[in-house]
């Protein structure tokens, strides 16, 4: 009989409460889990390979045949954890980090021996030392939080999220995993939207991985599976009717000379340009008119655009606002992707165009001027969701489930208070 999500984890939930009934009883699950010589990869040598930070960070795409693997591995030993207990609660309500004294670090010795993060050669104390530091960083990496070894809001919020949970989230996006690995072709591009991050794929191998700005809630990233046709260096950007809407009609009325500070010229439906002091703006008359906004270091798409069929109209592009590119949350856009380093990126794509290397790329966008190149061999891009996979060596990956995909509001961390 197949097992359902909802099911096991009912009963995976039963597991654990009837696991760690009482205090005594919560030790003794600990302690057997972090004897078990059922824990797969997570060995008492990764203190160490923690301090060297190269563990985490891997060449292998989300979307390899290995992922899947390794994620279906990843699974049985989150099964084993949920059926000895799960791990310990983390008080959360100190800034523990390293040199601090405190018996809570006793909780988060536990909860990192748990989940491999730390080697129990690390022993049990109130130390806050250079090993539970390491293991924090390492916990902080492989959740999508910046590896600074301070439990704050969310690395507290990712660490008390539940082992069951944990389990279904791997199982969740095991089957969306299984669904396209190895299909995806020889040479891609996929953005990951929980993760905030593109990835540039030759024969099974990330050659580049890109920060990213994805969209917001409320103006969500679509998934999409499209190619690569067209480089646009120097765009215009036609601002999308929802941005006219919520965003420069609401401008206009505070500051009649928003347009023209910000080098946007409106254009009426058949072509002819129109002057805005001859629009009501009290009313949403614009929004029946072409925004366009010139080539310059202030364009909203700043010096390229990265353009392929989408029914969405979504693309990929440069910024103007590089700042955004160091939020913790990068969930900012209203649907298109903004690419950090993206002349790398587009060096990459037009490599098959001739013609078109970063030298003449390069020139290009220093001439100020609208250049369109077609792409010789256009490259797939997707879009993409996943919020847990692995990368093997014990390694399990985990993000936020921004757009509450993954059925478990427990998951959406971005909203703990």
């Amino acid at each position: 009989m197949k097992t359902t999500r909802r099911s096991f984890l009912t009963a995976a939930s039963a597991l654990a409460v009837t696991a760690i009934a009482g205090a005594a009883k919560a030790q003794d699950v600990v302690d057997e889990i972090l004897q078990s010589s059922r824990r797969g990869n997570w060995d008492d040598t990764f203190d160490a390979r923690a301090s060297e930070g190269g563990k985490v960070a891997s060449t292998q795409p989300i979307f390899s045949p290995r992922t899947v693997g390794y994620v279906q591995q990843s699974i049985m030993d989150y099964q084993n954890v949920v059926g000895q207990g799960g791990w310990p609660e983390v008080p959360a309500n100190k800034k523990l980090q390293l040199g601090v004294s405190d018996p809570d670090v006793q909780a988060l010795r536990k909860r990192l021996m748990v989940s491999g993060d730390l080697s129990q050669r690390a022993g049990i104390s109130d130390s806050f030392d250079t090993y539970v530091d390491a293991a924090v960083k390492r916990f902080q990496t492989r959740h999508g939080l910046p590896g600074d070894g301070v439990m704050g809001q969310y690395t507290y919020a990712a660490m008390n999220i539940s082992a069951p949970v944990r389990l279904g989230q791997l199982e969740t996006n095991l089957t969306r995993l299984q669904a396209q690995a190895g299909t995806l072709g020889e040479r891609y591009v996929n953005v990951n939207i929980p993760a905030a991050q593109i990835e540039a794929v030759e024969n099974d191998r990330v050659v580049l991985r890109h920060t990213a700005i994805v969209g917001k809630i409320d103006r969500q990233s679509p998934i999409v599976n499209s190619k690569i046709n067209e480089i646009i260096v120097n765009p215009y950007w036609n601002a999308p009717i929802s941005i006219v809407r919520k965003d420069i009609i609401p401008l206009m009325r505070k500051n009649p000379n928003y347009l023209k500070d910000n080098h946007i010229r409106l254009f009426a439906p058949k072509g002819g340009e129109v002057d805005p002091t001859t629009v009501d703006w009290s009313t949403e008359e614009a929004a029946k008119y072409l925004f366009r906004q010139d080539p310059s270091t202030i364009n909203a798409m700043a010096s390229v655009k990265i353009n392929f069929p989408s029914p969405d109209g979504v693309y990929m592009h440069d910024t103007p606002q590089q700042s955004l590119f160091n939020k913790l949350m990068r969930f900012d856009s209203s649907g298109c992707v903004r690419v950090q380093n993206v002349r790398d990126l587009v060096t990459w794509i037009l490599r098959d165009t001739p013609g078109w290397d970063r030298q003449r790329f390069e020139q290009t966008i220093k001439s100020g001027v609208n250049t369109p190149v077609p792409v010789t061999n256009p490259v797939p891009v997707y879009f993409t969701y996943v919020t847990a996979w692995s990368t093997g060596d014990g390694v399990v990956q985990f993000r936020d489930d921004i757009y509450a995909k993954d059925g478990v509001q427990e998951l959406k961390i971005s909203s703990a208070q």
